[in-house]
């Protein structure tokens, strides 16, 4: 099977494939996360897809670790639209992620602060990011950071002892960007057959529509919940086949968690 084109549209989201020991660290960006005139407030929850920071820097530089590390942010631009070429900012992109693009639909710069880069009891007027690079839906998937329950849990704790404001709910955007670790390796997760992958996915969906009705019940006004793309077609997938072909279980997975 040829590798599908809509994997191509991807690229500047992907994962980059390196060798975490022949990467080169940098430091953080300074800045804040300045936006524009808007009302919109912005919470992010999910992954690799939309972490900006959660994940820290590490010494040495880890597979966990390594959005902080030249090429990632090799070529991003600050609030202003400058250049500010190989700072890394913990985004798994040379460049932005897609909640970033999201949150300029909305009216803002890029994506909210991340919430481990943000200080206790406070939370900026343009929102927050939860997700960590790595997460699932699953514990058994999440890599050992936070998933998207324990993400949604950590906003609810905020809501409750009001660092998010009943003002910011008011006009608030939610983002679940969760896109496929939960499916990454069927192998190691038990999967042999499409009876099973069916029962997972399932399982998978469920929990996701659980978090985003707890968000609502939380007084999020609008959830959007991202689709998953052709996970057969990264390169973490087609690697074995020199990027030359998809995995066919893995596009299996695509098209019914689509279709549902």
């Amino acid at each position: 099977m040829k590798l599908l084109p809509a994997a191509l549209g991807l690229v500047l989201l992907l994962l980059l494939v390196l060798n975490p020991n022949g990467v080169e660290a940098r430091p953080a960006p300074a800045g804040g996360h300045q936006k524009k005139s808007s009302s919109n407030t912005f919470f992010v929850f999910g992954d690799d897809f939309a972490d900006n920071g959660n994940l820290p820097l590490t010494d040495p530089v880890t597979k966990m670790s390594r959005q902080w590390a030249y090429p990632y942010g090799s070529v991003y631009t600050d609030a202003h639209g400058f250049p500010r070429p190989n700072t890394p900012s913990g985004r798994f992109s040379n460049y932005k992620i897609q909640s970033d693009f999201i949150a300029t639909m909305l009216g803002l710069e890029e994506a909210p602060p991340a919430h481990a880069l943000t200080a206790d009891k406070t939370c900026d007027p343009s929102g927050m990011t939860f997700p960590y690079g790595g997460a699932g839906v699953l514990e058994s998937t999440s890599h050992g950071v936070h998933t998207l329950r324990k993400q949604v849990d950590a906003f609810r704790k905020m809501v409750k002892d009001g660092t998010i404001s009943e003002k910011q709910l008011s006009h608030s955007v939610a983002l679940v960007a969760i896109s496929g670790n939960d499916y990454a390796s069927t192998g190691v997760i038990g999967l042999s057959n499409p009876s099973d992958i069916t029962a997972y996915i399932g399982k998978v969906t469920e929990e996701i529509a659980a978090n985003v009705e707890q968000l609502l019940k939380l007084g999020v006004k609008k959830v959007l919940v991202n689709n998953l793309h052709p996970i057969g077609c990264t390169l973490s997938q087609t690697r074995t086949n020199n990027y030359t072909a998809c995995d066919i279980l893995e596009i299996w997975v695509h098209q019914f968690t689509t279709i549902t």
